[in-house]
């Protein structure tokens, strides 16, 4: 495999991509990049890099990496015919597995945004490299034995180094971690010494890549390796002194928070969004959170269910685990067109002493359009806005918080605090 950068002197004015980073500070303000979006050529990858093109601030320093030059070209010569300024962006190449590569790519960059995946597969290396060389990370992962296996092997070292390992910054779990955050500090002030209690209701219209259908069947096939991670990270991490924390859901209900059947869903928002309320005071000293989908007929909702039962059943017997993984093939992903109709709402209720309100988080497709969006925006608020010190892996709302939701918001990501109890079910915003 080629080392970075191997791209016969298109490096434009940062120099060869093949020259050494700055001595004695490898991924600090010297560093060659302020940004490299691994896995560019990548379904989400590509979607990653065309927002970027559009977003990134002038003078800003960045580049698009991968295993594969030729691909990385043609991802670029997409990139220019909008844009010519681009024609000399930069190309490391690296593969996932490439330990060396990965780290020459970490100690060139403030911040590296990874959309590699399935992470469990293909992840840790760049995680190891980043928390070694003090490099910022983000990626878009909603897999939590990976995030807890990154925490249990690389949070000390990554606490030493400065690094922000920041995992799930795309639909999983932006939208819940920000959104909660957003809502409890909509609360009263005085609220907050009662008890809070926020439930976030979710409802989502749009379809998959082949990506995140096999991330979901690799998390999907390993339930005990998954309680496992979770266990030893249970082991090492700290619990907040003084504080109780709870994210376990209602059962399934008839809510009239939501005016909807809720259904607790099994995926990673929760547990972020517990995080989060361990490390800021802000969520008072007794917060709960309950993560739901919300869904209008009990017929959908336990077909549904029925459905996931029968994919985890699935998924633990690899003939019909590949099976399913030839369905949609990694790099294949919805239409422009498609994402176009796609949407997603999430509606919080919190109560607080005497105090109720009601918030809404909303924007576009959410899985690739609004994924992207998510993705980057972590990226360039590391990589430019004035935040929190903190390192080792922290949740979105720990390292970027409230100047995360003003980018988003700017961007068109709709955060709202409802003036009045809503009437019908979280739905697309217009």
């Amino acid at each position: 495999m080629d080392a970075i950068g191997k791209d016969s002197g298109s490096t434009g004015s940062t120099g060869s991509a093949n020259s050494p980073g700055p001595e004695g500070d490898p991924a600090g303000q010297a560093s060659r990049y302020d940004l490299v979006l691994f896995g560019a050529t990548g379904f989400t990858g590509q979607l990653t890099a065309e927002y970027l093109a559009d977003a990134v601030p002038e003078g800003c320093r960045w580049a698009l990496a991968g295993r594969s030059l030729d691909k990385l070209t043609e991802v670029r010569r997409s990139l220019a015919a909008t844009r010519p300024a681009l024609a000399d962006l930069p190309l490391l190449v690296a593969d996932a597995a490439d330990r060396t590569a990965l780290r020459e790519v970490a100690g060139a960059a403030r911040v590296v945004i990874s959309t590699v995946g399935p992470y469990l597969r293909f992840g840790e290396p760049l995680v190891a490299a980043c928390a070694e060389a003090g490099t910022d990370y983000v990626d878009l992962t909603g897999e939590p034995e990976f995030v807890d296996r990154m925490y249990t092997r690389h949070h000390e070292r990554a606490k030493a180094s400065g690094a922000r390992l920041v995992h799930s910054c795309g639909f999983d779990s932006v939208p819940h971690d920000l959104g909660a955050l957003f809502t409890v500090n909509s609360l009263p002030a005085d609220a907050k010494d009662a008890p809070v209690t926020v439930r976030g209701f979710v409802r989502a219209g749009g379809t998959f890549s082949g990506g995140t259908f096999a991330s979901a069947l690799t998390a999907l096939s390993r339930p005990r390796a998954a309680a496992q991670a979770a266990r030893e990270r249970r082991v090492l991490e700290q619990r907040p002194a003084g504080r109780r924390i709870r994210t376990s859901p209602d059962r399934p209900r008839r809510s009239k928070d939501a005016q909807a059947w809720a259904w607790p869903l099994p995926t990673i928002d929760p547990q972020v969004v517990g995080r989060s309320a361990a490390a800021l005071p802000a969520y008072g000293p007794d917060f709960r959170y309950g993560h739901y989908a919300a869904i209008k007929r009990l017929p959908i909702a336990l077909a549904g269910s029925a459905g996931i039962a029968l994919l985890l059943a699935a998924a633990q017997l690899p003939a019909l685990r590949r099976g399913l993984s030839a369905l949609r093939k990694p790099g294949e992903g919805p239409s422009a067109a498609e994402r176009a109709k796609s949407w997603f709402t999430v509606r919080f209720v919190a109560q607080s002493g005497g105090a109720r309100i009601w918030t809404e988080v909303s924007g576009g497709d959410p899985g690739y359009t609004e994924t992207a969006k998510m993705l980057a925006e972590s990226a360039l608020s590391l990589a430019f806005d004035d935040l929190p010190v903190t390192a080792g892996q922290v949740t979105p709302a720990v390292a970027m918080g409230e100047a995360l939701i003003d980018r988003l918001r700017a961007a068109g990501i709709r955060f709202t605090v409802l003036a009045e109890p809503p009437v019908g079910p979280p739905r697309r915003a217009r």
